[in-house]
């Protein structure tokens, strides 16, 4: 078992193992076999036709029967064969944006995942510290009651209290379990096969302005799956109006006649009548839906406004509570834990005022960690709507950026 995981090994083995990424080379498949019969020119047709015979009187037997044997085809007019293999190649750069989405939303996955498993080590650090202040709150009240300064009952609160730190303890380390059976999920694993996971929890990478970052979100694979949409509906746009040009059928043979022993060539032809009337209907509902993938882009780059605003905000707010946190609060709470302590030592304060100070600072503490997972869990969902590192600037990767606020 490896003794820890970075995030960039997290995404890295995710992206290469991940189930759900793995029916993409299957839809690619069909595409190619797709893209095959789209190139395909109409086929010839061999048939074979006997006349007058079988009958009766004069036309009774094969003397009087007249065999034909013809070659025939399709003249396709309008372009068809290019329409086709249009909408088949629009239909793989939908597919290119589709895998692209589907990247980057495991790539946030993942991001936010490790970052669970981060704030989970945090958090047992911090219960195994608040285990510990408990069984040194514990000995002290025990050996103010061994001295006669307090009651027996203050003995048996704290007694609780370190059980129930203990217990705190026990429910932490069976989360940090779960979070990384749920983080190594996404590479296939149902074993975690490491011990924790490498990363800075209180570092959150630079501060970029909200128009800035909205400017990026056009650049978002799901908006570029409405362009590859828009030319793939264009194509089948143009399908639709090449069947509104009729094809011609020809066909070429050789007649027998029986009667004479003669042979003679046979030629025909033959087109649909008033096909491109018929085929409004379909060059109407293509337009329409064309149409349709624009006003879904509109809708799609409203939602994200909202999540890269909502994102953006609550980011920001959970960066100043973790700085003032740890910059004013918790060394308050600190250096008052520490004064109650001794206070309580010399029996100027109660019990409770002691177990209050100590219960103050863990929440304190607490919330810090919470408060900075938040951020990098905000600053995750950022990244992946802009499609872009908040550290953008030093040129990385879409499957790097996000270890950048780890780091």
């Amino acid at each position: 078992m490896k003794p820890t995981v970075t995030l960039t090994e997290a995404v890295q083995r995710s992206l290469s193992q991940n189930p759900s990424l793995k029916v993409f080379p299957y839809r690619y498949a069909a595409l190619t076999g797709q893209a095959e019969i789209a190139q395909l020119r109409p086929a010839y047709e061999l048939s074979f036709e006997a006349e007058n015979i079988a009958g009766t009187g004069n036309f009774s037997g094969v003397d009087s029967g007249e065999l034909t044997i013809a070659l025939s085809s399709v003249i396709e007019m309008g372009d068809k064969r290019e329409a086709r293999q249009g909408v088949v190649s629009y239909s793989r750069s939908v597919l290119d944006a589709k895998l692209q989405v589907a990247s980057l939303a495991l790539l946030g996955e993942v991001t936010r995942r490790y970052v669970e498993v981060l704030a989970a080590q945090e958090q047992l650090a911090l219960a195994g510290e608040a285990s510990d202040l408990a069984g040194e709150s514990l000995r002290i009240v025990t050996k103010r009651a061994a001295a006669g300064a307090t009651p027996e009952a203050e003995v048996r609160r704290a007694q609780a209290a370190a059980e129930q730190a203990k217990l705190a303890l026990l429910a932490q380390q069976q989360r940090f379990i779960y979070m990384k059976v749920a983080l190594a999920a996404l590479w296939g694993s149902t074993t975690p096969d490491f011990d924790k996971v490498e990363g800075n929890l209180f570092e959150f990478g630079e501060d970029v302005a909200f128009d800035s970052l909205f400017a990026k979100v056009e650049k978002n694979p799901v908006i570029e799956i409405f362009a590859a949409e828009s030319r793939l509906k264009d194509a089948e746009l143009r399908l639709a109006q090449t069947q509104s040009r009729a094809d011609i059928r020809w066909s070429l043979g050789v007649r027998q006649m029986q009667e004479t022993d003669d042979t003679a060539l046979v030629a025909g032809f033959s087109m649909p009548l008033f096909s491109g009337q018929r085929n409004s209907g379909a060059v109407t509902t293509a337009l329409a839906e064309k149409n349709q993938v624009f006003a879904q882009r509109e809708v799609m780059l409203l939602d994200l406004h909202t999540q890269l605003f909502r994102a953006f905000h609550n980011r920001k707010q959970a960066i100043v509570t973790v700085k003032a946190l740890g910059s004013t609060i918790i060394p308050a709470l600190e250096q008052a834990l520490t004064e109650t302590q001794a206070a309580y030592q010399r029996g100027r304060y109660g019990y409770l005022d002691y177990v209050s100070a100590r219960q103050e600072l863990l929440n304190a503490r607490n919330t810090q960690i919470e408060a900075a997972a938040a951020a990098l869990t905000f600053g995750a969902e950022i990244e992946q709507l802009t499609a872009e590192s908040l550290a953008s600037g030093r040129g990385q990767n879409n499957d790097q950026q996000t270890e950048s606020s780890l780091r």
